[in-house]
């Protein structure tokens, strides 16, 4: 209690100075919080925007072929088909799990009655509502049955459900729609998450193609994996299933541009080296700005040494020890270190809060979907106690070379001071 007084009493003593440092502490961590925040805000956006699909997951677009071969000429247009499914289904076993193809139809009329909406009509296999995630509402997704016997059935968007209907989209279940003037049995209704997706209808992938008369044709093909856990892995497999592919459709075994390939696992391992370097520099940004705030606390500590020769001399005199000098002045930076950067600290997370009420709850129309800037941009209990730490090393440090000066102070020499 009395190490507690004297220093109150100093910091009284020397109000604007105080102030003013502990300013530059509070401004430093502040600063800190913010920077983690916005950081964060900002990773967990991009994490929410691209989490539609499980990691351990590729997705397969046909390309344009950059090579001759076999006396065809570059420049062909490649269009998946059923060979291409055919081989992703059967020839690597080892790594793919589920396979899915997908289908497109645009400008689909969907009517109920005198209401309708325009829409576009994706023909999927069952298997995509756990390589994407689809979340539904009410109701089931496409099943085997339904791929088998070519079924027309149709899931809706929220949005869409309640435009038709005029009420609960949930009641749409069980009623029959028309798409053009083919009558679906409408089985599911997705759930609105501002993707594309919610705003499509989803048909059986055979059901579109006997239909719209695509042969054997699928714009996409998707599967999830296992077995690949590094970059290399995955670079090894993805040539050798691009290969077979392009076997499928001579094109050159080695023509990178005559199938594309998206690797939701490479993109996410990209993505948290990324996380790994923006934290790590916000971070030392943080950090270099909290460090003028401790060398002002250091040069405050050094003056308070200085003004203070005269008075260390006589507790030296009459049998103080340097531990108890060092601990005075360690003990005061430390304080004002934490209490000022606990304010700051403080200033920072409700700075976050705003920014999550503000930037967080406001999204933007790409057109083709609606995303949001950030994220729960807010600083976790480990960042906290990170920066509690880094609070009391600060003080420690700032404190430590004015300590060992007092501690050094010869009695003699104090005395003599002014």
């Amino acid at each position: 209690m009395e190490l507690l007084a004297e220093i109150w009493q100093a910091a009284r003593r020397n109000k604007l100075r105080t102030s003013l440092t502990g300013f530059a502490v509070a401004w430093g961590i502040f600063m800190l919080i913010v920077l983690l925040g916005a950081g964060a805000g900002l990773i967990n956006a991009q994490r929410e925007n691209q989490g539609e699909w499980v990691d351990n997951s590729m997705m397969v677009f046909g390309g344009m072929t950059s090579k001759e071969y076999e006396g065809l000429k570059e420049g062909r247009d490649i269009r998946l088909n059923q060979g291409d499914i055919a081989i992703t289904e059967t020839s690597f076993p080892q790594h793919i799990d589920q396979v899915g193809a997908m289908l497109f139809e645009n400008g689909a009329t969907i009517s109920l009655g005198a209401n309708y909406v325009t829409s576009s009509l994706r023909g999927i296999y069952p298997e995509y509502a756990t390589i994407q995630k689809v979340k539904l509402r009410a109701g089931r997704f496409i099943n085997a049955i339904d791929q088998q016997q070519q079924r027309k059935v149709i899931i809706m968007g929220e949005r869409q459900a309640r435009e038709l209907l005029r009420g609960d989209a949930a009641q749409l279940i069980g009623r029959r729609v028309k798409v053009g003037q083919i009558a679906y049995t409408v089985v599911g209704i997705m759930r609105d998450d501002d993707s594309q997706m919610s705003n499509e209808a989803i048909v059986p992938f055979t059901t579109l193609r006997t239909i719209y008369n695509r042969a054997d044709r699928a714009d996409r093909i998707a599967f999830t994996f296992h077995g690949l856990q590094t970059e290399e892995q995955n670079e090894a497999f993805e040539e050798q299933y691009r290969a077979a592919l392009n076997r499928n459709h001579r094109a050159a075994p080695d023509d990178a541009d005559a199938v594309w390939i998206w690797n939701r696992f490479t993109q996410a391992m990209q993505m948290e080296r990324g996380t790994t370097i923006i934290e790590t520099a916000l971070w030392i940004i943080g950090l270099l700005t909290l460090l003028s705030g401790i060398v002002g606390v250091s040069n405050i500590m050094l003056i308070t040494v200085r003004e203070r020769t005269h008075e260390f001399g006589i507790r030296k005199a009459i049998g103080a020890t340097p531990f108890s000098l060092l601990r005075v002045i360690i003990t005061e930076s430390v304080l004002v270190t934490g209490f000022f950067g606990y304010i700051g600290m403080f200033l920072g997370i409700m700075a976050n809060l705003y920014m999550d009420y503000s930037l967080g709850a406001k999204p933007i129309d790409t057109g083709l979907f609606q995303t949001t800037i950030f994220v729960n941009p807010t600083v976790s209990l480990s960042t906290c106690i990170g920066v509690t730490v880094v609070l009391i090393v600060a003080g420690t440090i700032a404190g430590l070379v004015p300590a060992v000066k007092a501690a050094r102070i010869r009695p003699i020499e104090a005395l003599r001071a002014e």
